[in-house]
């Protein structure tokens, strides 16, 4: 199954015709994923790769047919504009690839998609893969590393970190381990789908069986799935490796998402509160297929 992308979802990239854009939708392409539009106003009647390029999402969906994702490309300013138009052509799911998205258009966007029934992965984020199925936005570079990185199988992958969610799932391939959903959910202080709403999807995912999460300091993301956890809601095994053990109180770590702020949110709250509620939390990256493997009850070489 999998989770929110598979090879059936049906795509739209808007500001398809910039740099970025028109060098993921390559990737998404090469790969496999079902690009069936793209919209840069203005830019109407030309094409990317074969992808017929729109001067609205309301014209895309009126002539290519119904559009179940939107991958955005488009600097941070006009990021909210663009979501918002595609929650209101009656998009679903939004992947916001832009940093630097300012906090309030972000709360407006989550405002308007809880409004229309939709849910968005971001901002800052690499996007997600379902491997196999489809890659919304830039993780893997290029479709044939992101095929030889990332396999199909029944480990979910959540992570804060864009270099951490590939290195992770490679990771976890090498040891013979495949993956159902890879998602880095941003790196922003906030953001779409989080940690907690990442775990209960994978929760009702037949496909996956345990999941790997990489967590850091700042927000309480990582605190919200021990509760989720204690509260029942999600039950499948779950590894998990926190960034951010030496930073101080205060400490800015890596980027907005990551600050420490009083107790709550630091490696030591984070840490303590999921071994209570028996998540396995490593202490080094290398440990975690390890511990996966062991949790799955394989070996290295069965899975081989």
């Amino acid at each position: 199954m999998a989770i929110l992308v598979n090879q059936e979802s049906r795509v739209l990239i808007q500001g398809i015709t910039g740099r970025e854009g028109m060098v993921r939708t390559l990737l998404m392409k090469d790969y496999g994923t079902l690009v069936v539009a793209g919209v840069t106003p203005g830019r109407g009647g030309q094409d990317v790769y074969g992808v017929p390029v729109f001067d609205s999402v309301e014209e895309a969906w009126e002539k290519a047919g119904p559009l179940d994702i939107s991958v955005i490309f488009v600097p941070a300013t006009l990021a909210k504009n663009a979501a918002l138009e595609a929650l209101d052509a009656g998009v679903k799911l939004l992947v916001i690839i832009p940093d630097r998205v300012p906090i309030f258009d972000v709360l407006e966007i989550n405002h308007f998609a809880r409004q229309r029934g939709a849910s968005f992965v971001g901002p800052n984020t690499l996007g997600l893969v379902s491997p196999g199925k489809a890659v919304l936005g830039m993780i893997g570079g290029r479709a044939e590393r992101a095929r030889e990185w990332f396999r199909p199988g029944e480990v979910g992958v959540s992570s804060r970190s864009g270099g951490m969610t590939s290195s992770i799932s490679y990771y976890l391939t090498e040891a013979g381990l495949g993956q159902s959903t890879i998602i880095h959910v941003g790196g922003d202080a906030v953001v779409g789908l989080s940690h907690p709403e990442v775990m209960e999807l994978f929760e009702k995912d037949e496909q996956t069986k345990m999941a790997v999460m990489f967590g850091e300091i700042g927000t309480t993301q990582e605190e919200r799935v021990a509760d989720l956890i204690e509260d029942g809601k999600f039950t499948k095994p779950l590894v998990a490796y926190i960034g951010g053990k030496a930073a101080k109180s205060g400490t800015r770590f890596s980027h907005a998402g990551a600050i420490v702020e009083g107790t709550r949110g630091s490696y030591e709250s984070k840490v303590k509160r999921l071994k209570e509620v028996g998540v396995q939390v490593v202490p080094t990256i290398s440990d975690i297929p390890k511990k996966a493997l062991e949790m799955l009850g394989k070996s290295k070489e069965k899975v081989k």
